[in-house]
């Protein structure tokens, strides 16, 4: 009887350029699948709704795959441990693989799970199934964490080395046994709010290989130039398969060189240096983890932030601020899932500077809503705006929405789509309606005035950084 190891999937929902699933293929074992569903194991960051969503369809994306090839997806509930340890009694498995996460609350349970297996006998591994460096892989020459990308990166690109691609074989040898159905995992929500989501988007390693294609046969012409403009489709929209390991980066990585010509290198180095990016994230999360909850720069935990206001708050979030521009993002989000990065960018800006908020106000609720919340990026992107991370802009770079919707959205087809009472009203008034009292009609229900207006929120912004710390 061939021996039986069990392969964990996290985040890491493929089969291709799957190293776990790899190892216990090349290892001459049956391979048995398996996903725990464990929130409570996720310390303050269990998944958000529109994550758990698009897990739902991945999940069910991933277990058709192993079906085509005479197998399946064993699911199961409860402390990870226990769970795993069931099925390596039941199955009579010897081996435990699985691909490394790198949150705090994963990493400290991941290691308790690997000690525990290993004193009762089994071979369990972990390898990298989801970063182009791992963060404990680089240092700066007195042997410390990065703070600033750029450094980073140089050094990242130096030692870069690349695994080979693998596809999986189209048998696999039936494990015989049963788990959960999908539906006892509680991730669809219900009543289907998210059913406008998969107008958007399609779960799973097939989408996210389409997906890839698209970038490859033409939305990396003019990436840089474009990758800024939330009216285009001009970024790679492979942020959710990459967050749930539908896609290995170095795949893109080595679609992107595949396809790379003298027009094309500016962009494609572009969008790679942008992986380096997500890594980044995963190093600062590695080496600083209480940065997901708390200011990496610890000056700014005495900084003056407004005081808690709910209904402030919920107005940003409802994508009721009156700058057409955020609101346009935020409902983008509500819709989708999904939120252009300029976009992002402005609408953290407002909240952090203009409404004076403190960034975990934000990204608390883009954790909820993204279908590509990360805990890394969304920590990094936050903390960056905010200015009080590693390599961020400075507290008192303080975005106009206005002039950045003008720039980005110059004809403001992107407020148009998402805000279409602004649609019909003249290009000037679609930025600052505010501006146009006489068009108010015209605007239904839409917010009248700024929930901050924008020269008195950046007056208190600057003056609150001027007061230095308290």
């Amino acid at each position: 009887m061939p021996s039986v190891a069990l392969v964990w999937f996290r985040r890491d929902l493929r089969l291709a350029d799957n190293p776990a699933w790899q190892a216990a293929l090349e290892g001459g074992h049956v391979p048995l699948p398996v996903y725990v569903h464990a929130p409570h194991e996720e310390g303050n960051w269990p998944p958000g709704a529109a994550s758990s969503a698009w897990l739902h369809r991945s999940l069910q994306a991933l277990d058709a795959d192993l079906r085509e090839r005479g197998s399946a997806l064993v699911l199961a509930a409860g402390d990870s441990l226990a769970a795993l340890q069931r099925l390596v009694e039941q199955s009579g498995a010897e081996a435990v693989f699985w691909n490394r996460r790198y949150e705090p609350a994963a990493q400290s349970r991941d290691a308790d799970i690997k000690r525990a297996l290993r004193e009762q006998g089994l071979d369990v591994r972990s390898f990298n199934g989801s970063l182009l460096s791992e963060p404990w892989q680089l240092a700066t020459g007195q042997g410390t964490p990065y703070r600033v990308f750029t450094p980073y990166w140089r050094t990242a690109q130096a030692r870069m080395s690349l695994p080979p691609l693998t596809e999986p074989p189209p048998r696999v040898a039936a494990h015989g046994q049963e788990g959960l159905p999908l539906d006892a995992l509680g991730l669809a929500p219900s009543p289907q709010w998210d059913a406008r989501f998969w107008e958007h988007w399609q779960p799973g390693e097939a989408g996210a290989r389409e997906a890839l294609e698209v970038v490859v046969d033409g939305a990396l012409d003019d990436y840089l130039k474009q990758r800024d403009r939330p009216d285009r489709v001009g970024t790679s929209l492979l942020s959710p398969h990459l967050h749930f390991g539908e896609i290995a980066p170095w795949r893109i990585v080595a679609a992107l060189q595949a396809a790379r010509t003298a027009a094309r290198g500016a962009d494609i180095d572009g969008y790679i240096r942008q992986l380096g990016w997500r890594d980044f994230a995963h190093h600062l999360m590695h080496h600083f983890p209480e940065s997901c909850e708390h200011d990496l720069n610890p000056r700014f935990a005495r900084f003056r932030w407004a005081r808690p206001d709910g209904a402030a708050l919920d107005a940003w979030q409802r994508g009721r601020t009156g700058i057409p521009i955020i609101d346009a993002g935020m409902r983008e989000l509500w819709q989708t899932g999904y939120m252009h990065n300029r976009v992002r960018m402005i609408a953290a800006s407002y909240l952090t500077k203009h409404m004076r908020m403190h960034w975990l106000r934000g990204a608390r609720w883009f954790w909820d809503t993204l279908v590509d919340a990360d805990l890394a990026n969304n920590t990094l992107g936050w903390q960056w705006v905010a200015g009080t991370g590693a390599d961020a802009a400075p507290y008192f770079r303080i975005f106009n929405p206005v002039t950045q919707a003008q720039k980005f959205d110059p004809a403001a087809a992107y407020i148009s789509r998402w805000l279409p009472e602004l649609a019909g009203l003249p290009l000037a008034a679609r930025f600052a309606p505010w501006e146009f009292p006489e068009l108010h009609r015209q605007m239904g229900d839409y917010p009248r005035k700024p929930l901050v207006e924008l020269g008195a929120g950046r007056d208190a912004a600057l003056a609150a950084y001027r007061g230095r710390w308290g």
